[in-house]
């Protein structure tokens, strides 16, 4: 019983868990982005059905700047990841978008009135 519950409080380090805290990592060092804004695998709905995003990075007007889709290095970045996230972008309302398995990483930017995304460098540095 103490042991379950103990268990709850931590994170199993699955190779797309170790992508997601690497991300983490590189947004906060690297693109001034604050954790307190940040949330992690909540559930939302689409179509009646359940899904998790990996990570989403709030404004502080609490509208959406960035979602993550992270994949484990061993999984290859498809068209499919793309519709993964654009699906979940239609809740969420991202920005920008950013889709990475730990060795390649897309950048995204919104182009909501022409219904398409534009593909960056990188994502600019939280404001």
């Amino acid at each position: 019983m103490i042991f379950d519950s103990i268990r709850k409080k931590f994170v199993v380090l699955t190779p797309e868990e170790w992508v997601r805290q690497h991300v983490i990592l590189w947004l906060i060092n690297n693109k001034q982005m604050s954790p307190a804004l940040m949330n992690v695998e909540k559930q939302l709905v689409l179509n009646g059905t359940k899904k998790r995003y990996d990570l989403v990075v709030f404004n502080s007007d609490g509208s959406v700047f960035l979602i993550v889709e992270c994949k484990a290095p061993s999984v290859s970045i498809s068209q499919d990841t793309f519709d993964q996230i654009a699906r979940y972008n239609l809740i969420t309302q991202a920005e920008y978008l950013m889709v990475t398995n730990g060795k390649k990483h897309y950048f995204c930017k919104m182009d909501f009135e022409g219904a398409s995304y534009l593909f960056l460098e990188s994502i600019p540095t939280y404001r």
